[in-house]
């Protein structure tokens, strides 16, 4: 009865598992990739994608709204795309959403690429820190208008029909043309691998063109529009891909869409490794520290400095720091603190200033993206950095430098009266408390007294002889 009752669950149990796998299997696993592409959305693609395998997923759908980001995180996306053993599609969505800059060359490592309407994708030139890269019209000089600016109808040409097979001009800057001709040929030989339009693919990193939902199925730049995730799963059903080398028909009737959410950790990462965050955590910890350097004891500003510290550092090894501006930002902190203990008559302050907003726009790379500190954010901390060390920690080293006026030490020297006659040992008041007293010669009672050492609890004192 028993070996029969144990067969009877271990069929059970397998039978659970076929309903379960084949659940899993009959499911399309989707993925929302939204705002700036850093290191927490690398994250979130490749922990997501490993789910995917592991529950036997039939499709995963990357769902794009994004402005750009990080040049590094989206090639780790890219390479997740194109080494996935299971058919990934690309859906620019909802309606009015984008996949400029990085999403755009997500977009196309995906299998099947497909966008909502009213949606628009390009403005794949790399940007620097600085704004755009300089590129020269016909006669030379640089374009007065941002070219990654989208019209209205989502075509960065004046006239959607006018031909663009002229050859985009280069950049005139030895890094800049560099930066371009990587990107160009990057976006161009994923267009060709997923056979869409490799010519439009290189305009929009070298011309920075944008395209409208329409406009780029009509020019085979996408494979299809679609409305929602439905129609889309509706659209593709039947579609071949190649996955990995091999053809795969997608069979998504019937196939049922799962959003698969970011874990704690990712959003978390999200947090702390967008810029700003990251460099005002840095400066928390750097002035936490000092402050808690200068003022021993305070407790709060050292121990909040320094898990503030730590967390910018984590978020800085995730991000593409620039050392040169790191030391530059440390240099500028250096010579504002030195402003508050030594005499300069301003240089050391205003030299810190220059070279902690030098520091802390050079912050990061200029392979970064867009991914940098606000100007707004650099202006005000260089402003709250000045009035944070001049101010505040010039303060606290002159409190140090003041006379003692509480505690055991603010005793030596005081003036008291003895409570009684005493001779060696006896009892005293010294601001209005009684202490025992030791003294080398006989103390009459109501006599005044000075306080010349402290043993203990115990007072050694020496008579005043009033003139």
């Amino acid at each position: 009865m028993q070996l029969r009752s144990l067969a009877h669950s271990m069929i059970a149990a397998l039978i659970w598992l076929g309903a379960a796998a084949s659940a899993t299997a009959d499911r399309a696993l989707v993925l929302d990739i939204s705002g700036s592409i850093g290191p927490a959305t690398s994250d979130y693609v490749q922990t997501s994608f490993a789910h995917a395998r592991e529950q036997g997923a039939t499709l995963v759908v990357l769902r794009l709204d994004t402005p750009g980001g990080l040049d590094a995180a989206m090639r780790d996306i890219v390479k997740e795309i194109l080494a996935a053993p299971i058919p990934v599609v690309g859906y620019v969505a909802p309606s009015g959403a984008r996949a400029a800059s990085a999403g755009t060359y997500i977009l196309q490592a995906c299998h099947v690429a497909a966008m909502a309407p009213a949606t628009t994708l390009g403005s794949a030139t790399p940007v620097r820190l600085g704004g755009l890269p300089r590129i020269p019209d016909d006669d030379g000089d640089a374009p007065t208008t941002d070219s990654s600016e989208p019209s209205s109808d989502g075509s960065t040409s004046d006239d959607p029909a006018a031909p663009t097979d002229a050859p985009a001009p280069e950049p005139a800057d030895a890094m800049e043309r560099k930066l371009v001709n990587d990107a160009a040929a990057y976006l161009r030989g994923l267009a060709k691998l997923r056979r869409r339009n490799a010519e439009w693919a290189e305009r929009a990193v070298r011309s920075a063109e944008n395209l409208a939902a329409s406009e780029a199925l009509a020019q085979q730049v996408v494979d299809l529009v679609a409305s929602d995730v439905p129609d889309l799963l509706r659209q593709i059903d039947g579609r071949e891909v190649q996955v990995l080398g091999t053809r795969v028909t997608l069979q998504t009737t019937g196939l049922s869409a799962e959003d698969l959410a970011p874990s704690w950790r990712t959003r978390l990462l999200h947090i702390v490794t967008d810029p700003n965050v990251a460099y005002v955590l840095l400066l928390i910890g750097i002035y936490g520290l000092i402050y808690e350097l200068a003022n021993p004891g305070a407790m709060i500003p050292g121990v909040s400095g320094a898990i503030a510290l730590v967390i910018a550092l984590y978020a800085f090894q995730a991000l593409p720091v620039n050392f040169a501006g790191l030391a530059l930002l440390a240099l500028g902190i250096a010579f504002m603190t030195l402003e508050a203990f030594v005499p300069s008559f301003g240089v050391l302050g205003i030299g810190g200033a220059i070279a902690f907003t030098a520091g802390s726009i050079m912050l990061f790379r200029e392979d970064a993206g867009q991914i940098g500190v606000a100007l707004p954010v650099v202006a005000t901390f260089a402003f709250l950095s000045m009035a944070l060390f001049i101010g505040v920690i010039g303060y606290a080293v002159k409190s140090r430098r003041r006379p003692v006026v509480s505690g055991a030490e603010e005793l030596i020297g005081a003036v008291g009266e003895a409570l009684e006659d005493f001779d060696r040992h006896g009892r005293i008041r010294v601001h209005s408390e009684d202490w025992s007293a030791r003294s080398d010669r006989p103390v009459r009672s109501g006599q005044r007294v000075r306080v010349i050492g402290m043993d203990g609890l115990t007072l050694t004192i020496e008579e005043i002889n009033d003139a």
